[in-house]
């Protein structure tokens, strides 16, 4: 006969069941253990209680899954496709290792020598003992086999060595060290509080930083202002030269009616920025005290993004009980009431909630809060990297959009821990379908609005996550609607309707080329004879090919596009090429390829590699804004402004980030890696959920492939600030593993 055991919980252990979702009945059967029998007698069997785990939701508990070869044939086939993807993405990196020093030397892939097989085969090596490591630990067992130990007297010296004064008075003073920790950063405000304070000397001494963009969105905004306003202007004409010139957009696209804004650059932005610098320039006569109004206003959103992912991810709010920030319930004496008076001089101003993590019971991974070492690290990194230091005050789109991703993958997370598989039957309410709180889901419409106006590709994450989330989440379809769709429709289509009605004129699509155009640029420098005539007749009036190939560069192709200063070679006939002629534009290319595809090869590669090769040095670092001709030659008055301390501080990051292995701690390359090979392992690991959230980090790796210019940091900024998070992640998730698997071999071992 089956005996039923229930345990009895206080009501305190029962507000926390809602954060358990993997519960098992256990039953204890008897069963029978021996018989023994003899010739003459018949004993009576023995019976001893053993232990059943009856899985939920299984309509027969007693039935067993039992392999078949054709289960065994597909779980082995699932496995090596995973292992196939771990193993393409480690030599993908060693590719890139590898023709690192040919490309340093503006060589080629058919110069590939014995040097760089070493290269690569360390770096592959690396990698794949990085996604080995993690894989193992990732599915619950050790990195190296399990017959694999340390001798005996190693481990006994081991034990000794723990046990000791020393190491006991580590520990305890680690401990201390934690939790103080830990309460300096239970709350949001706090963390923001610890950013504002130790980014504080950015605005106060650098005060702003800025390229060449801003400029150009300022000059943009200006003369729609002065079209507005009734002023005579040049429009399209061959010995004109407009905004739009300048990072130049197809004549074919501009509409026949003048108009000055452009979605180059983000029309939005520009019309914040341009609008900023013209209150400016009302008051001040400049736009220097325009451009420090917007960098720190940036400077406190960056704050307050970063804070906002950090509480989610260090803290995990939603797990606090409901009764714990509500009004305390006198029907349940035996609760805790983490309420305190608002002010106790005045008590009828009344509670409010003093719960913090610290408060709560340390819950089973991955429902268990960062400790100290981890806040301590991540923090770090947004205190003292040039990445993340001198992004908070560049008034470039790329930075806007990072800090705006990195409070987007916050609420990500906050989903991800939250999902439920929904109580459809009614008897699973700990299965229930857990909404997203009102002021995180008016985050994630905030955070996905500020994406789609700071970068044009950011639609296409946000439509990757639509579909993806639909799939897998749909019982909070509702969510994803309000807060990823209508954006889109909202925003992105109105800047189209703008577009169509030629209000604003739209981005040309041979900005979406760079690769293409840096392989034809590359053959027409190298092997312009090979060239097939045919290719020749169409590109011609596209391009012109000798100005192409002077003006061709490996890790920038904004020349072949003619973006630039008006004294610039004009490779990109851009006034007056057509529709027709664009429709030739792939036909060509693809004969090119063809006709020189090692040449091909070398322009791809030349053109991305460093986003993947730790060892290579950024062609445009984060410092390049502070110490820019825009800020340190041709500003009004901030170049007179603390001019030799920018200096300063950009000549100690970049000898930083020139320091081997501890130098690629400050470019954004190492986080790239190190995020795909985490990926790999989340893949081998079959973590699909995870990996739903950290989809858009491999489409912004795509970016930065596609992208016009190599090793570019901006562009790596967004997978840089979520590195730490991403890493939380994985460890949470690997000890909930672990400790899964332990549990199973010792239900396995009683059995």
């Amino acid at each position: 006969m089956t005996v039923h055991s229930q345990q009895n919980r206080d009501d305190h252990t029962t507000s926390h069941a809602s954060h358990i979702t993997d519960t098992v009945n256990q039953h204890i059967a008897t069963a029978p253990d021996a018989s023994t029998t003899t010739n003459t007698t018949t004993a009576t069997a023995t019976r001893r209680p053993t232990l059943r785990i009856i899985p939920r939701n299984t309509a027969n508990p007693t039935s067993t899954t039992r392999s078949t070869p054709h289960t065994t044939a597909i779980t082995t086939t699932a496995a090596t496709a995973r292992w196939a993807l771990a193993i393409l993405a480690c030599l993908w990196i060693a590719l890139c290792v590898g023709v690192g020093p040919l490309y340093w030397q503006d060589g080629s892939i058919a110069d590939w020598s014995g040097a760089n097989t070493a290269y690569a085969m360390l770096a592959f090596a690396a990698s794949f003992a990085i996604v080995w490591i993690l894989s193992r630990h990732g599915t619950g067992r050790r990195a190296l086999p399990d017959s694999w130990h340390l001798p005996m007297e190693w481990r006994i010296w081991g034990r000794k060595v723990r046990a000791g004064r020393a190491a006991t008075a580590l520990r305890i003073a680690s401990a201390t060290i934690g939790r103080a920790i830990m309460r300096a950063t239970d709350r949001g405000w706090k963390i923001a509080l610890i950013l504002v304070i130790g980014w504080l000397w950015v605005p106060a001494t650098i005060m702003s930083a800025f390229g060449a963009d801003i400029r150009s969105q300022v000059r943009e905004f200006s003369w729609a202002w002065n079209q507005l306003t009734g002023m005579e202007q040049p429009y399209i004409g061959f010995f004109s030269f407009v905004p739009m010139d300048i990072y130049p957009t197809a004549h074919y696209m501009w509409p026949d009616q003048p108009t000055y804004l452009t979605d180059q650059h983000n029309v939005v932005l520009t019309v914040i920025y341009g609008a900023a610098a013209a209150i400016s320039r009302y008051i001040t006569d400049s736009n220097d005290a325009g451009f420090v109004v917007l960098s720190v206003l940036q400077w406190l959103f960056a704050a307050f993004c970063c804070a906002s992912a950090a509480h989610r991810f260090f803290n995990l709010p939603w797990l606090r009980p409901a009764y714990a920030v509500s009004e305390p319930s006198y029907a349940y004496p035996e609760r805790p009431q983490y309420r305190e008076p608002v002010d106790f001089a005045r008590p009828e101003r009344g509670l409010r909630s003093s719960l913090t993590v610290t408060n709560l019971r340390p819950l089973p991974y991955p429902n268990r809060a960062a400790g100290g070492f981890a806040r301590f690290v991540i923090l770090l990194f947004f205190l003292v990297c040039p990445l993340a230091v001198f992004s908070t005050i560049s008034l470039t789109k790329s930075p806007l959009f990072a800090f705006a991703f990195v409070w987007w993958f916050g609420v990500w997370a906050e989903l991800h821990m939250t999902w439920r598989r929904g109580d459809r039957d009614g008897l699973h309410p700990l299965d229930r379908v857990q909404q997203l709180p009102r002021h995180s889901l008016l985050a994630f419409i905030v955070s996905t609005c500020v994406m789609l106006i700071s970068a044009k590709y950011a639609w296409y994450l946000i439509v990757v996550q639509i579909v993806l989330a639909l799939i897998a989440d749909r019982a909070r379809w509702r969510t994803y609607v309000v807060a990823l769709v209508l954006p889109v429709i909202i925003i992105h289509g109105g800047i189209s309707a703008l577009i169509s009605s030629g209000v604003v004129i739209g981005g040309d699509p041979i900005e979406s080329r760079g690769v293409q155009l840096q392989m034809i640029a590359r053959v027409a420098k190298l092997n312009p004879k090979g060239i097939p005539d045919d290719a020749k007749r169409k590109l011609a009036p596209i391009f012109n090919l000798d100005q192409m190939a002077e003006a061709y560069f490996r890790q920038d192709a904004d020349p072949v596009k003619s973006s630039g200063i008006q004294s610039k070679k004009v490779s990109y006939k851009w006034r007056t090429v057509t529709p027709d002629n664009m429709r030739d534009f792939n036909a060509a290319w693809l004969e090119i390829v063809r006709a020189n595809p090692v040449i091909a090869l070398d322009a791809l590669l030349a053109k991305c590699f460093g986003y993947f090769n730790p060892t290579d040095l950024p062609y445009v670092a984060m410092d390049y804004y502070v110490t820019s001709d825009y800020v340190q030659e041709k500003s009004t008055w901030l170049k007179d402004v603390n001019h030799d301390w920018r200096e300063t501080v950009a000549e100690h990051a970049r000898a930083w980030g020139a320091i081997p292995v501890i130098g690629w701690l400050a470019h954004g390359n190492f986080y790239v890696t190190m995020t795909l090979l985490i990926g790999a392992a989340e893949v081998i690991a079959r973590r699909w959920r995870t990996l739903l959230t950290h989809i858009p980090l491999l489409l912004l790796m795509g970016v930065m492939v596609t992208a016009p210019a190599n090793n570019f940091e901006r562009h790596m900024l967004p997978v840089a600030f979520v590195f730490g998070f991403v890493c939380l992640t994985y460890w949470r998730e690997t000890r909930a593993t672990s400790g899964d698997q332990h549990s199973q071999n010792a239900r396995t071992s009683r059995a």
